[in-house]
């Protein structure tokens, strides 16, 4: 017997030294498993690509759950046989890092707008590089079976050399260009975003009646009035047929007597307050297209630091939320509100990291034409050619596909991708310049000047797939692209998996995965959102070190639907603790009761009809696990293995073996020791995926180790009826 099994299984003692063991042995890396012969040399690939951890902080619950779903996929498909790519990763996460970094400049006494750009660039970079190697370790400690050997950083030379190349080809093709547009501003962070990173929140305010001359119109912003000069209508609106389109109406407003130009625009919605509204073009999207469909002036009321500018007046310089009340005092004074609804609830979009109401400004930023792109992806998925787990994310898909907005990619921090472009001082025109070659604008013939933007974070990852692979002329990209599968959070479909299948497409012509597998949330045990603010966060590894990274495993995968969100209590992951300790009794009671018996000659024995029912069940088993397994149904199978290794194994087949075992009956006991031996080495493989480490410890005890003798290279059972019976 050998002396581990004489002592309680201890995941500490046992799962860094078995990590070490997978590193030395070389089989995290496909080309390794070709070379030793543990894959065929023309096995059919199978790839799937990490998505980049965040360089900024720690494993949180839901990592946890990324790398446990994916290491999963991964150790069954090289079990399989499958030449089996997992590439890791790590995002240097521009926004979200500098924003993480920004806290810390806080408590330090320091702001990010009173240092040196340079300076600021290299800080979050160590800050990043030293965060990397710490979450390294950590994917490490939850088992992550993938290839470092390939790791990427999104800040990678060969990464930064396909991003540019991906922007300049978007330009040449008339894909790329700037632009005075509206953007979502942040006031606090001082950087626009793209739509996606806009939180709606329902909010009650005052809502304000206020007379415009013969109308009334209603708002709930009155701080952005001061330009209001147009006044718009429905056309086909009956209650203001008698105004004419360009008509001039001069009228009272907060500053004094102004002239009004009346706007007939389908866009007016006739049911809305009075069907009539004046319009702030640089300050709201909607105004803004209105503006621009009829050429109408565009004036900025508020700055970039969300206080009023001098067309405000006595109020310029002071902040919209403490204008707001004085502003509508003064226009109670003129007799210019006519009512005021103090309990209007309503829809404001916020910064989604600090709560700041976002303030919508014009300007000049480089945009992405998303619709030639979002075509293709349709028209590829409308064919069915991206398989979504669960399935109702592809109409998700689709909705948003279909409805598309251009798409903001200039971001003005330090941390991230420069944007490679000459903007002219004169005129404002854009160049993208990867050779850093121009010194005068193309079009007016101006001096220019750095692009001192970056890129959206997104942009960069949006290329994931096919960055990591080497495209183009890298064998890792003519290997294993597409990728097969990939897995991710349902709350990030449009952020980034959709624009990966977008830009994936528009760059190699392939799409870049063949399936979308979208799981939920981790919520904490009473079913919330995990937060700090909350005080709920959820540390992966506290778990891992208390019970064993096999039972924080087991115990986010059971009963995890795809797309589902998961509540996770510090208990269920203590239960399959006493699980992993279960196993290992298995295999004290197994072995210690087959140490004589001898696979060699298994033809000798002739199955005990008990015995041949077991193997019928166990053939049963393997055959519902497999097709689990090749369905992505990981939460089935790992509750079907529980049950069957706990209630079918230990409490009936092991208990029902133990007087056989004490026949005379040669046969009766050859037969029982086969049995023993036989399930107890199918349900070790089959669990192996999902507790690992002290499945691969068991290995090590059953097979006396030799270099290659490992479980996670052994080859996944077959479905077999019967001894006469072909595989399944």
């Amino acid at each position: 017997m050998d002396e581990r099994l004489l002592k309680p299984y201890d995941p500490k003692e046992t799962e860094s030294k078995i990590y070490k063991l997978w590193e030395e042995s070389g089989f995290f890396n496909p080309d390794v498993c070709v070379e030793k012969g543990i894959t065929e040399k023309n096995a059919e690939p199978f790839t799937l690509i990490m998505p980049p951890t965040n360089a900024n902080g720690s494993l949180h619950a839901g990592h946890g759950l990324v790398m446990t779903i994916e290491d999963i996929i991964i150790r069954y498909k090289r079990m399989k046989g499958f030449k089996t790519l997992w590439l890791p990763g790590l995002d240097h996460a521009g926004f979200e890092t500098q924003v993480v970094y920004e806290k810390k400049l806080e408590k330090e006494g320091r702001t990010r707008f009173k240092m040196d750009r340079n300076q600021l660039y290299k800080e979050i970079l160590d800050f990043t590089l030293n965060n990397s190697k710490n979450i390294e370790e950590q994917v490490r400690k939850m088992g992550a079976s993938c290839d470092w050997s390939r790791e990427k950083f999104t800040l990678d030379k060969s990464v930064i050399k396909t991003v540019y190349q991906t922007f300049k080809k978007l330009y040449d093709d008339n894909l790329v260009y700037r632009g005075n547009r509206i953007v979502f501003w942040c006031a606090k962070h001082q950087t626009s975003f793209s739509d996606l990173e806009i939180k709606d929140e329902e909010r009650i305010d005052k809502f304000y009646y206020l007379k415009y001359g013969p109308f009334t119109i209603a708002t709930s912003r009155p701080e952005t009035k001061f330009g209001d000069k147009y006044v718009v209508m429905h056309p086909d609106d009956k209650r203001y047929k008698e105004y004419k389109h360009k008509q001039k109406i001069n009228l009272e407003w907060i500053k004094g007597p102004i002239t009004a130009t009346v706007i007939k625009d389908k866009a007016i919605d006739m049911e809305f307050g009075t069907g009539v509204m004046t319009i702030t073009p640089w300050h709201d999207t909607a105004d803004f297209e209105i503006a621009g469909r009829h050429k109408l002036d565009k004036e900025q009321i508020i700055d970039e630091s969300g206080k009023l500018l001098p067309i405000a007046g006595e109020f310029a310089g002071m902040h919209i939320n403490k204008a707001r009340p004085l502003i509508v005092e003064k226009l109670q004074k003129k007799g210019l509100v006519e009512k005021i609804d103090e309990n209007y609830k309503h829809i404001i979009r916020t910064c989604y990291k600090c709560g700041t109401v976002i303030e919508p400004q014009i300007k000049n930023q480089w945009f992405i034409k998303m619709k030639p792109l979002a075509e293709k992806a349709l028209k590829l998925i409308k064919q069915n050619k991206i398989e979504y787990i669960p399935e109702h994310y592809k109409k998700i898909t689709i909705h948003w596909l279909e409805n598309i907005m251009d798409w903001n990619i200039s971001r003005q921090i330090v941390w991230g991708i420069p944007i490679p472009a000459k903007l002219c001082i004169a005129c404002g025109h854009g160049m993208v310049d990867l050779e850093n070659n121009i010194s005068k604008c193309n079009k007016c013939g101006g001096n220019v000047t750095e692009d001192e933007d970056t890129f959206d974070t997104w942009f960069s990852s949006g290329q994931w797939p096919f960055i990591t692979l080497g495209y183009p002329e890298n064998d890792d990209f003519k290997n294993f692209y597409p990728t097969d599968i990939m897995e991710t959070a349902g709350e990030i479909i449009f952020f980034w998996v959709s624009r990966m299948i977008m830009l994936g497409l528009y760059i190699t012509g392939k799409i870049p995965f063949k399936k979308v597998y979208l799981h939920g949330l981790v919520l904490d045990a009473k079913g919330q959102k995990m937060s700090k603010s909350k005080g709920n966060v959820i540390d992966p590894l506290t778990l891992t070190d208390k019970f064993g990274t096999d039972a924080f495993r087991m115990g986010i995968i059971i009963g995890n639907t795809p797309g589902t969100s998961l509540a996770l209590a510090e208990d269920k992951i203590k239960a399959y603790k006493h699980f992993a300790n279960k196993l290992w009794n298995i295999t004290r009671f197994v072995l210690s009761n087959t140490e004589s018996f001898l696979f060699e000659n298994k033809k000798e024995i002739k199955l005990e009809k008990d015995d041949k029912k077991i193997m019928e069940e166990l053939n049963a088993i393997i055959k519902d696990i497999t097709k689990d397994m090749d369905n992505y149904r990981f939460y089935l199978a790992g509750e079907k293995l529980y049950q069957y290794v706990w209630h079918n194994f230990a409490d009936k087949i092991i208990e029902n073996s133990k007087e056989k075992l004490k026949s005379k009956n040669k046969n009766v006991v050859l037969s029982k020791q086969y049995i023993l031996r036989y399930v107890l080495e199918k349900s070790l493989i089959m669990l192996h995926p999902f507790v690992p480490f002290v499945t691969e410890e068991i290995w090590s005890i059953i097979k006396k180790r030799n270099k290659n003798d490992f479980i996670m290279v052994t080859t996944w059972p077959s479905f077999v009826r019967n001894k006469s019976s072909k595989k399944q």
